[in-house]
């Protein structure tokens, strides 16, 4: 139990260290973010850790692989290819479009 303590212990001492990130940037850009960290209420800091983090994790599910097998392949291309239908895709093909008078 102490050992488990000790654990979560030095794991949240780890999440909580900070490090110093410099970076050279035109006005105008450091402009358009301060204005929409204070959009958001947060600190410049707070807003480009938080644009980042973003940036990094959907840079790296971009690279994520999945595999499968051959038949679920197969599945998941037919599905792709049957025509759309049904009353969902009806109804909204029937809908009015608000581009049309």
């Amino acid at each position: 139990m102490i050992a488990e303590v000790k654990a979560v212990t030095a794991k949240n001492q780890t999440e909580t260290r900070t490090k110093p990130v410099q970076l050279r940037i035109r006005t105008d850009i450091s402009d358009i973010i301060d204005q929409a960290a204070r959009a958001q209420g947060k600190t410049r800091s707070d807003f480009m850790i938080d644009a980042a983090r973003r940036a990094a994790e959907d840079a790296l599910l971009d690279r994520t692989l999945v595999r499968v097998d051959a038949e679920s392949f197969q599945h998941y291309l037919d599905v792709l290819d049957r025509p759309p239908g049904g009353e969902g895709y009806a109804r909204l093909m029937n809908a009015p479009k608000p581009w049309q008078s």
